[in-house]
């Protein structure tokens, strides 16, 4: 996969400890890569990270990403080929609640990665994580595209869009001689092993797993749903052409941004989301409180246009949204049933990874090609 690029290079990942972190770790290192994670803490328990048992299967950093001089270190002292920058404050209304700090690791944290980079020329390339909500939504119909005005009314979306701003400054200032970047934007993301606060699947998992009801907001809200293994198989397939500056093609990723998301006629709801989910749940269903009544400000409706991905990359979406939640829904049920054991958890994300992998070449997709 990926042109078997990522065999033996060493890949410095930010915020490792996190769901979509996690997953991105463990897939590299199926791939052969030496990996570094810098990560303030774990930010949830139960955590993915730990459930895999990451911390012994990597060069695990801690520190503060709004810190420049640990950021600094920690790069100096692993020399990556390839920087992955995920760490933020990902949750729109915590960002009410502490927008200070969202700001600030969000848009100084990026400065801060960028900056370690520019300073380290063994450094070849780097992927910078954003969010689908740095766009200016409008909630239209149709899906977002990279040109698109950024912009938000939550801290957490604004700081996204400013974290947008600050990178492709230093890919115009600093970058055009140095390592190959780019930005990523992708929506929302399910899978197993995310237990963050706020999210519909896992208030899910942990409600039904102690038999009790599940309170969802919004349940009319639209999201561009997709597994957490789709924008990272985009992540990874758009490290490697960086990676390979002399990758055939006629488009030059560097510099670029670029959207993840599944194709534009899923625009499955909360409440649709809901109620497939509990379809691979038997015996942990319960009545949902639905509460339409949320005085904080978040979007209905947001899409992405993927079009760019499709023609420079040759990227799209490989699950339909059955098979997604199906993989979602199944990685909970082990959970669950090997109460956590690291071993057996880890050997059952491989097996999701491999069995993603297989349907995206059985589809043609090119990334997954041998």
């Amino acid at each position: 996969m990926f042109n078997n690029i990522y065999q033996g290079k060493r890949v410095y990942i930010t915020g490792h400890t996190g769901f979509k972190g996690s997953w991105l770790s463990a897939w590299l290192l199926a791939l052969g890569a030496d990996v570094a994670g810098f990560s303030h803490d774990i930010p949830t328990s139960p955590s993915n990270f730990e459930s895999l048992g990451l911390s012994g299967r990597l060069t695990d950093y801690r520190g503060d990403v709004r810190n420049a001089h640990e950021v600094k270190k920690t790069m100096s002292d692993f020399r990556p080929d390839i920087v992955f920058h995920l760490a933020a404050q990902a949750l729109v209304r915590k960002s009410y609640e502490a927008p200070v700090a969202t700001f600030e690791t969000n848009m100084l944290g990026t400065m801060n990665v960028l900056e370690a980079m520019r300073g380290l020329p063994q450094i070849r390339a780097g992927v910078i994580i954003t969010s689908d909500k740095c766009y200016s939504n409008d909630e239209w119909v149709w899906g977002y595209r990279e040109t698109d005005r950024l912009g938000g009314a939550d801290p957490y979306s604004a700081s996204k869009g400013c974290a947008e701003i600050i990178a492709h400054s230093y890919f115009l200032s600093f970058f055009s001689s140095g390592p190959a970047c780019a930005t990523v934007r992708a929506g929302n993301v399910i899978g197993g092993g995310d237990w963050a606060m706020d999210r519909i699947v896992p208030d899910c998992a942990r409600a039904w797993a102690g038999a009790k009801p599940v309170e969802i907001r919004s349940p009319g809200a639209t999201r561009p749903w997709q597994h957490v293994l789709e924008p990272l198989s985009g992540y990874l397939w758009l490290g490697a052409r960086l990676l390979e500056k002399s990758a055939p093609g006629p488009y030059n990723p560097q510099g670029q941004s670029y959207n993840f998301g599944p194709p534009a006629d899923v625009d499955n709801t909360v409440a649709e989301v809901v109620g497939e989910l509990a379809r691979y749940w038997p015996g942990f269903q319960s009545k949902m409180n639905i509460d339409e009544k949320c005085a904080l400000k978040e979007c209905n409706l947001l899409k992405l246009c993927c079009d760019k991905a499709l023609a420079h990359l040759d990227w799209k979406a490989t699950l339909n949204f059955t098979e997604t939640v199906a993989m979602t829904a199944a990685w909970y049920r082990d959970f669950y049933g090997q109460k956590s054991s690291s071993p057996e958890m880890w050997q059952f994300t491989r097996n999701q990874i491999d069995e993603y992998a297989k349907k995206a070449r059985e589809r043609g997709l090119l990334w997954a090609q041998e």
